[in-house]
C-alpha cells in the first residue's frame, strides 16, 4: 500500500492538502480535504514534498532589470578553469528539474577568463534584438577570470550579441590601443554543446575571444626625407635655393582617435555632454584638414559604446559635399568600431 493512515497527501486534480484518514482498499482511501472527507483512489493523490520539488510557477518570472558594474558584486572563491592560452568566454549551464524528474537548463553563467600574461580592462555589452540590455567595465587581471552575468536560456532566442572592448591595464606602446570582440551565439548550436557536455560529464563550454592581444598596426608609408634635394646633389646637380614658399601645415592622420581619453587628460572631470562636444569639435578640424589636403580614404575611431557618438557623426558626414560615401562595418584592425570615409 502507497500511503498509511495519518499520511499527509496532495490531491493531483485541484492541488489541495488534505489527509489519509481511513484504509478503504489496496486502491482506495478515505480522504479528508478541509474537513470534507471523500473516498479516493490512490493513483490520484500524491506525497507533499513531489509538489514541492515538480511544480513550476504559473507565471513567467520577470527579467532581471538592467545592471551595471556597481550592481555587480565579484564571486568569492570563483573557480579557476583550465584552458589554452589567451581571452575566453566561459558559458556554464544552470540546470533545474521538471515534473519528470528530467534536466531541464534555465540560465547560462558566463566567466570572462583572461588566460595571458597581460592584465585586461574591458567594457562588456549584451544586446538582445538589437537593442543594448546591459553594460558594465571592469579590469580582469592576468591568469584571472571574472563573472559577468546569467542569462535566461529564453533569451538565446532573442538573437544575443556580446560584445566586448579590451584594453591593456599597462600601456605598452607596441600593442594596439584597443581590440574588439564580438560573440553572437545560436540558440541550436548551444543547445547541441550542452547535449554534448552532458554526455561527457563537463561543466561548461568555451568560445575564444582571441589568442594574442594584437600589435600596433604598423604605418607602411616610407619615412619622409628631411632634404628632398640631397640624393640630386650627391649625383652631381647643382642645386641653389630659390625663393622662399610659405609654410604649410602636414597633412593630418589617416586615422583618427576619438576616445575621449586620448583627446583630454581631465576627461574624468567632464560629463557626457562635454565629453561628445570635445569629440565632435575634434572631428570636424580633423575633416576640415582630411579635405585641405585631398585625401581620399581615413578612418574614424568612435568605439561601440551606446552609438550616439557614431549617429552625431554620420549625421556631420551627410552634410558635407566632398564625402562619397561612409560605410561602418567590421574591419579587422577597428572592429565594428570604425568608419570608412571615402572623399570625392
Amino acid at each position: 500500500m502507497k500511503f498509511e493512515v495519518g499520511d499527509q497527501v496532495v490531491v493531483k486534480h485541484s492541488h489541495e492538502d488534505g489527509k489519509v484518514i481511513e484504509i478503504i482498499n489496496d486502491k482506495m482511501v478515505l480522504v479528508e480535504v478541509r474537513g470534507v472527507r471523500f473516498p479516493a483512489y490512490t493513483d490520484q493523490l500524491d506525497f507533499p514534498y513531489f509538489k514541492q520539488f515538480s511544480s513550476q510557477p504559473l507565471v513567467a518570472p520577470k527579467k532581471p532589470a538592467r545592471k551595471y558594474i556597481e550592481d555587480v558584486k565579484p564571486e568569492k572563491n570563483a573557480p579557476r578553469y583550465q584552458v589554452e592560452e589567451g581571452v575566453w568566454l566561459l558559458l556554464f549551464p544552470v540546470f533545474s528539474k521538471d515534473v519528470f524528474d528530467d534536466d531541464v537548463v534555465e540560465a547560462l553563467k558566463l566567466y570572462l577568463v583572461n588566460q595571458t600574461k597581460q592584465g585586461l580592462r574591458f567594457q562588456f555589452w549584451l544586446n538582445l534584438r538589437g537593442e543594448r540590455e546591459m553594460e558594465l567595465q571592469n579590469e580582469v587581471p592576468a591568469l584571472q577570470d571574472f563573472y559577468l552575468i546569467n542569462i535566461p536560456f529564453e533569451d538565446l532566442n532573442d538573437a544575443p550579441s556580446f560584445e566586448f572592448e579590451f584594453s591593456l591595464k599597462q600601456a605598452d606602446k607596441r600593442k594596439a590601443d584597443y581590440f574588439e570582440a564580438v560573440y553572437k551565439p545560436k540558440a541550436k548550436q548551444v543547445f547541441k554543446q550542452i547535449s554534448q557536455l552532458q554526455q561527457e560529464g563537463k561543466a561548461f563550454f568555451a568560445h575564444r575571444l582571441f589568442e594574442h592581444y594584437p600589435d600596433k598596426e604598423q604605418d607602411t608609408l616610407p619615412p619622409l626625407q628631411t632634404d628632398p634635394f640631397a640624393s640630386l646633389a650627391k649625383a652631381g646637380f647643382k642645386v641653389v635655393a630659390g625663393r622662399k614658399l610659405p609654410t604649410t601645415t602636414p597633412p593630418p592622420p589617416s586615422v583618427l582617435d576619438l576616445h575621449i581619453e586620448k583627446l583630454t587628460d581631465d576627461y574624468r572631470q567632464m560629463n557626457a555632454l562635454e565629453k561628445l562636444t570635445l569629440q565632435l569639435k575634434t572631428f570636424e578640424k580633423w575633416m576640415d584638414q582630411v579635405e585641405l589636403h585631398h585625401q581620399k580614404q581615413v578612418w574614424v575611431i568612435h568605439g561601440i559604446g551606446s552609438g550616439k557618438l557614431r549617429d552625431e557623426l554620420h549625421e556631420l558626414l551627410k552634410h558635407r559635399d566632398t564625402v562619397s560615401r561612409f560605410v561602418n562595418q567590421y574591419h579587422p584592425w577597428f572592429g565594428h568600431g570604425a568608419t570608412e570615409i571615402l572623399l570625392k
